[in-house]
């Protein structure tokens, strides 16, 4: 059993920044693949980003050039630096993770005020 538990959502103006933070309760070397997905009211779950043990990163075409996904694996976290943020962003953000199975964080509110 994997254990994630995110952090650093908030409340932003449009153009704003914030980092959310997902801590892992195992060893990073041990998850596969790690990412980021959001879910806006009356939407379905998308992905944002992800990132491989070996550093390979994914992103949606919407948050390319604002938000950049990265991992610490000496402290088992993953991090999304997000910059320029947008209405459109408002959503509860996931940390996800495949570690044998799929896991998931208990998600942290992002909302961008205009």
């Amino acid at each position: 059993q994997v254990q994630f538990v995110e952090s650093g959502g908030g409340l932003v103006q449009t153009g704003g920044s914030l980092r959310l933070s997902c801590a892992a309760s195992i060893s990073t070397f041990r998850i596969i693949r790690m990412g980021w997905y959001r879910q806006a009211p009356g939407k379905q779950r998308e992905l944002v980003a992800d990132i491989t043990t070996g550093g390979s990163t994914n992103y949606a075409d919407s948050v390319k050039g604002r938000f950049t996904i990265s991992r610490d694996n000496a402290k088992n976290t993953v991090y999304l630096q997000m910059n320029s943020l947008k209405p459109e962003d408002t959503a509860v953000y996931y940390c996800n993770g495949i570690a044998q199975s799929m896991y998931w964080g208990q998600g942290t509110q992002v909302t961008v005020s205009s």
